[in-house]
C-alpha cells in the first residue's frame, strides 16, 4: 500500500470513529446532562440544567437536545454544537418522558399533574395541543413509526391511552397491566410493547386490533423497554431485579437476564444496536451492555440519580 493510500486508510477510520454517537444522560438530583462518548463509553462532557431533569430525546441530526425540567415544568431545548442552553418553552405541571416523532417534526411530553399529553410543533418552538387523557398521572409516551398514533401510559392505573396525532384527541384506551412504565413500538408499528411495574410483565399489544395479544414475564418491576432496530428483541429494565430482561418477540419469551447497576430505569440503542446504554438511578451509573454478547461490559459513572439516556 503506497503512503497516500495508508493516510486514506488512517483517515477514513479515524472520521469513522469520531462519527461515533453521544449518549446524554439526564440526572435528576445533579441537575445535569452527563454527555458520553459511545466510542470510549467515557464521559466526555457535562450540560448544566438546573432543576430536575428527567424526559430527554436528540432531534434525528443530531444538533438539539431536548430536555423536560420538572421544576420549571419546562422544556430545555441544547444547541449540541455549541453545548448551551438556548431556549425553553413551557409544557405545564410536573413534565415527565418525552418523545420526538420520526421525522422530528412533534415532540410529545406527558404531564404528569395534569393528566395531559402536549404536542409541540417543533419547528415553531410553540405547543401546538394540549391533550386530555382517561388515564391517571402520565409517565411516557410513543409515537408510531408512520406518526399516526401516540401512546401514553397511565402510572396510577392499568391502561393505555391511544391518542390520534392529526386529531389531536383520545380515541380509545387498552386495559394492561398495574402501574404501565415504558412503551416502545415494533419498526413496522404493528405491535406495541409496555412494561408494566406492578406486574413484572410486558404487555403486547396489536395496534390493529387495538387489544393485548400475549404478555411476557419478565424481571422484578419492570419499567423500561427498548426494541431493537429490526425488531427481534425487546430489552427490558427491572428496578427491583437490578437486571435488564432480554425479549425474543417471535418466540414470546425471555432469553436472558443480564444483571446491571441498582435501580435500573429508562434505557437507549446506539443506532446500529450493537450497544444498550442502562440508567441506574440509584448506582448513579449508566451500565454498557454488548447486544451481540448479551454481556455487561462496563459501568460508566454519571450524575446523581440518572433517569434515562438517549442517543443520537
Amino acid at each position: 500500500m503506497s503512503r497516500f493510500a495508508a493516510f486514506i486508510a488512517a483517515l477514513a477510520a479515524s472520521c469513522a470513529a469520531l462519527a461515533q454517537p453521544f449518549a446524554y444522560v439526564p440526572n435528576e438530583k445533579s441537575g445535569s446532562i452527563s454527555i458520553i462518548d459511545t466510542r470510549t463509553d467515557r464521559v466526555a462532557g457535562e450540560l448544566p440544567t438546573g432543576g430536575k431533569p428527567r424526559g430527554i430525546a436528540a432531534s434525528p441530526d443530531g444538533r438539539t437536545l431536548y430536555v423536560s425540567e420538572q421544576q420549571s415544568g419546562a422544556l430545555l431545548l441544547f444547541d449540541l454544537d455549541r453545548r448551551e442552553l438556548r431556549g425553553r418553552i413551557a409544557l405545564g405541571a410536573s413534565p415527565e418522558g418525552i418523545e420526538l416523532s420520526r421525522d422530528g417534526r412533534w415532540l410529545a411530553a406527558a404531564i404528569e399533574e395534569e393528566n395531559a399529553v402536549v404536542l409541540v410543533e417543533v419547528a415553531q418552538g410553540n405547543v401546538a395541543a394540549r391533550i386530555k387523557v382517561d388515564g391517571k398521572n402520565p409517565e411516557h409516551t410513543a409515537f408510531s413509526p408512520d406518526g399516526h398514533w401516540l401512546l401514553t401510559g397511565a402510572e396510577d392505573g392499568a391502561e393505555v391511552d391511544v391518542i390520534d396525532v392529526a386529531a389531536r384527541r383520545q380515541v380509545d384506551r387498552i386495559t394492561v397491566g398495574r402501574r404501565p412504565r415504558g412503551i416502545a413500538f415494533t419498526p413496522d408499528g404493528a405491535r406495541a410493547f409496555v412494561a408494566c411495574e406492578l406486574d413484572s410483565a410486558v404487555y403486547v399489544i396489536d395496534m390493529a386490533a387495538r387489544r393485548v395479544e400475549r404478555t411476557i414475564r419478565a424481571g422484578e418491576f419492570s419499567n423500561g423497554i427498548v426494541v431493537s432496530p429490526r425488531g427481534d428483541r425487546v430489552y427490558v429494565s427491572n428496578g427491583r431485579g437490578a437486571s435488564v430482561t432480554v425479549l425474543d418477540v417471535v418466540r414470546g419469551e425471555a432469553i436472558a437476564t443480564i444483571a446491571v447497576g441498582q435501580r435500573p430505569w429508562n434505557m437507549a440503542l446506539t443506532p446500529d444496536g450493537a450497544k444498550l446504554y442502562v440508567a441506574n438511578g440509584r448506582s448513579n451509573s449508566v451500565s454498557v451492555i454488548d447486544t451481540a454478547t448479551l454481556a455487561h461490559v462496563r459501568d460508566v459513572p454519571v450524575g446523581e440519580s440518572p433517569w434515562g439516556v438517549a442517543i443520537r
